[in-house]
């Protein structure tokens, strides 16, 4: 038995466009819906769900069969906390809230093994085929995936010292928090905002490192995409059904 190729990573590494969806409803019916609709990549978010680290593992399993990438996000950047998604079998996390270069440089000991990190040693786990890949620890550290979440203006502003910590493989930027930071709570698509990002994204290509983003305004994903950004989720799975479900009845009532 081979140790899965991830890849998202690689296409990460080529500069490939991959477009993602997030995903919030913590049901592996609904995952595997959307895991089959096509898109690059697929957000498991734990951070601001009801989806326990348990959880992940039948959601992980239901997209298993499809082509898009898992990319799991943890609720905070613990070691032992990535450590049992990592046993389950996710290559791809996504850290949010780091701040420092002291914070991304103990996120990619979490996800490297002994003498490069200090991921936990076990030998039966999901991620390991159940003892059943050869050699996987020797191999783990090849095929994961880092992704780290700027999203304050602190951390805009430490942004080179954070994306150049060796182990990185991207940048993601949170409008959301980072809206908030800059004092413009719930305004996403503020001038001041986009602006900051569309610059870090800029400063990012310089660097050679990829640049990422969740936005549902379909202008803002492009003009990301024209100034570096390769891995753009499009939206959320919930707002994907209330829009539907609030058109349709609205169709009705009109």
């Amino acid at each position: 038995m081979d140790l899965p190729a991830n890849r998202f990573k690689a296409r990460l590494a080529r500069g490939e466009v991959q477009y993602g969806l997030w995903s919030t409803i913590p049901d592996p019916s609904a995952v595997e819906a959307l895991a089959g609709a096509g898109f690059d990549w697929m957000v498991l978010d734990t951070e601001h769900t009801a989806v326990e680290v348990s959880a992940v593992l039948p959601l992980l399993q239901a997209m298993a069969p499809y082509p898009t990438a898992a990319v799991v996000r943890p609720w905070v950047n613990d070691t032992a906390l990535i450590k049992r998604h990592l046993d389950q079998g996710a290559q791809t996390l996504l850290l949010p809230y780091i701040q420092s270069r002291a914070e991304a440089e103990a996120a990619v000991a979490a996800v490297r093994y002994p003498p490069r990190g200090a991921r936990g040693v076990a030998g039966t786990m999901r991620a390991a085929g159940y003892g059943r890949i050869a050699g996987y620890h020797a191999k783990a550290d090849a095929e994961i995936c880092l992704l780290l979440q700027v999203e304050t203006a602190l951390a805009l502003s430490r942004l080179e010292e954070i994306a150049t910590v060796d182990g990185v493989d991207g940048i993601f930027f949170g409008p959301a928090d980072l809206s908030a930071s800059m004092g413009h709570l719930g305004q996403t698509g503020h001038p001041e905002v986009r602006g900051a990002i569309l610059d870090a994204i800029t400063r990012l290509s310089r660097l050679g490192v990829p640049a990422g983003i969740l936005t549902q305004d379909a202008d803002f994903a492009r003009a990301t995409i024209d100034a570096g950004a390769r891995f753009v989720a499009l939206a959320v799975d919930m707002a994907l059904l209330v829009r539907a479900a609030d058109a349709l009845i609205g169709r009705f009532r009109a």
